[in-house]
């Protein structure tokens, strides 16, 4: 039997694969619901703006600190045993959300949530790098990404349903029962190497990297990668920022703004979101195409990624220009500038496995440190902004001053040098794209 008579549903790779859009579609719900159940749960418990935008963010405290740990977890225990614990752990933490009774608990509830959550996407990556063909990782990188997006998309819709049907409390143990079962599936179905997993092809393993197994422990050259990663870091802050003011405040933005109906704002927001879901899966496509096509690295990573940053500036440009936007205008450009943004995690999440193959979970980590900071910024000061102006357009333009710092900076980072390689092994250092 061949590879291409083997149906793609049932080949083991494919199969891992969505385990893992799952995993990144549940993670995503747990974390963005609190921005749909902030309506009912600010006004229960008494919240400012302000302290809603610290909900928002304490997820991110933890979740930053465990990036580049959580990393590091993933590869030296592997990432079967990392994303089961981790699952176990976000669970738990979005049924105390359910449960909390103040400010103060909630705030303890998502920073457990954060720590949950710190390992999943780095382990993921190093999941992704043993079982992924290498000219396919960026469009993996791309689908479980949109497989994120779409938890964003069909969150606050869900998310109301579920808060209509029993409160915003079972809205929160329902996903935490959920997650629960997805930890129980991973443990049993995942193996850390591809070649021990019962139902793969050997069609399927010749076209898999050789396994950098968890019993090497190689050490991590932590100065070389840091200075490595540190240009793609500051890249994803820049995105990360953009990100999450769309994650914490757009359903609060066409409820407020616009002074509609839940359900209704809910709806739009899901569009802006679902917009992401098409960017993520098409950018994946993209950057792996120009890759095959142009065999230049810099080409389908850096110039990728400053094009589409380019293009969430020009998307976002209406809301600096417009004082009194419509809603329809309001809706376009905020999808357009979330489409364009999330068309840069392909490139960017392959990048890591780029420059270091055999630390992927850590370089990873390191990158994602980047957005996890701009989680603990931007969502506060979105919420200070509102507080202070009462205007909800002026977060989204100071977004495009990030925008314009990563454009910058995308230029900066080099997935042509892959890290301990032989200079002769590596584009010439002059070579642009």
């Amino acid at each position: 039997m061949t590879a291409m008579k083997i149906p793609m549903f049932r080949r083991a790779t494919t199969r891992v694969l969505f385990l893992l859009c799952a995993m990144y579609f549940i993670t995503y719900i747990d974390r963005v619901n609190v921005s749909t159940a902030a309506s009912q749960f600010g006004a229960e418990l008494g919240l400012s703006h302000t302290q809603i935008g610290f909900v928002f963010s304490a997820f991110a405290y933890p979740y930053l600190i465990f990036q580049i740990i959580g990393g590091w977890v993933g590869d030296r225990f592997g990432p079967r045993r990392t994303l089961a614990v981790c699952g176990v752990i976000w669970a738990g933490a979005t049924v105390m959300t359910g449960l909390a009774g103040g400010f103060t608990s909630l705030i303890l509830a998502r920073l457990l949530l954060g720590l949950g959550e710190g390992a999943t996407f780095p382990t993921a990556t190093r999941a992704m790098s043993n079982w992924m063909p290498a000219d396919k990782r960026g469009l993996a990188q791309g689908t479980t990404h949109a497989a994120s997006r779409i938890g964003n998309a069909v969150a606050p819709p869900l998310i109301v349903w579920m808060m209509v049907a029993t409160s915003w409390r079972g809205a929160f143990i329902i996903t935490g029962i959920i997650s629960f079962m997805w930890a129980l599936v991973w443990i049993w179905y995942f193996r850390d190497d591809p070649r021990q997993h019962s139902q793969i092809t050997s069609e399927e393993t010749v076209t898999l990297s050789a396994y950098s197994g968890i019993k090497e422990r190689l050490p991590v050259p932590w100065r070389a990668l840091l200075a490595r990663m540190a240009p793609v870091t500051a890249v994803y802050f820049c995105y990360g920022w953009v990100l999450w003011l769309f994650l914490g405040w757009i359903p609060q933005y066409f409820l407020h703004n616009y002074h509609m109906q839940l359900g209704k704002s809910a709806l739009f927001a899901s569009g802006v979101f679902f917009a992401g879901v098409i960017g993520d899966w098409l950018g994946g496509i993209v950057t792996d195409r120009l890759l095959r096509k142009s065999k230049r690295l810099r080409l389908a990573r850096n110039v990728m990624v400053g094009v589409c940053m380019l293009l969430t500036l020009l998307s976002l440009a209406p809301i600096m220009l417009m004082s009194d936007i419509s809603i329809p205008m309001a809706a376009v450009c905020l999808s357009l500038g979330f489409f364009f943004n999330e068309m840069t995690i392909g490139p960017m999440w392959a990048v890591p496995m780029d420059i270091a193959p055999k630390h992927a979970g850590t370089a990873s980590g390191i990158m994602n440190s980047g957005s996890a900071l701009a989680a603990i910024i931007s969502p506060v000061v979105g919420g200070w902004l509102i507080d202070r102006t009462g205007n909800w357009n002026l977060p989204f333009v100071v977004s495009m001053a990030l925008m314009a710092a990563g454009i910058a900076l995308s230029f900066t980072m080099r997935p042509d040098r892959e890290l301990g390689a032989a200079p002769a092994q590596n584009e010439p250092a002059t070579k642009f794209v």
